[in-house]
């Protein structure tokens, strides 16, 4: 047995815990935003915070994060009340960044990272923080954008 708190809820759950925390997030949980891009921690798209510090959860195990606060991009509203959104989720949804939306949570939580940590960071410090999660349709104008506005 294996507790998570997931978003601020506590969660025992029976799983491996080898198992990845990606696949208990999305299969255990039913917290889809959380995507599987490569599988070996590279590309980002699976990337979550874990004591509010970035995490590639795909290369995770789940028994690494026993009792440690996970967030997912389902910790914020889900647009149709934009008083539950985070402001850069907000910025997002201003700056109409997202187009194929695959990359767009982990980007938001990296971005919220950031931001929590340099609160009025410079392109240079964006590109830094945010270069680990690929953007397969290049919406990194848009993205720096947004993370300024919110900012």
């Amino acid at each position: 047995m294996i507790t998570l708190l997931v978003n601020g809820a506590e969660h025992a759950l029976e799983v491996p815990g080898d198992m990845p925390l990606l696949w208990v997030l999305r299969d255990r949980l039913g917290l889809p935003g959380t995507k599987f891009g490569c599988g070996i921690g590279q590309c980002g798209a699976c990337t979550v915070l874990l004591d509010g510090t970035p995490a590639r959860s795909c290369v995770l195990p789940v028994s690494a994060v026993a009792g440690r606060p996970v967030t997912t991009i389902e910790a914020w509203g889900d647009g149709s009340d934009v008083t539950t959104l985070h402001p850069v989720q907000q910025a997002w949804i201003e700056g109409s960044v997202a187009q194929c939306g695959y990359c767009q949570s982990a980007q938001i939580l990296t971005a919220v990272a950031l931001l929590a940590e340099d609160p009025d960071p410079d392109d240079a410090a964006i590109d830094r923080a945010l270069g680990g999660v690929l953007c397969r349709c290049g919406t990194y104008p848009a993205i720096r954008r947004a993370v300024r506005r919110a900012a």
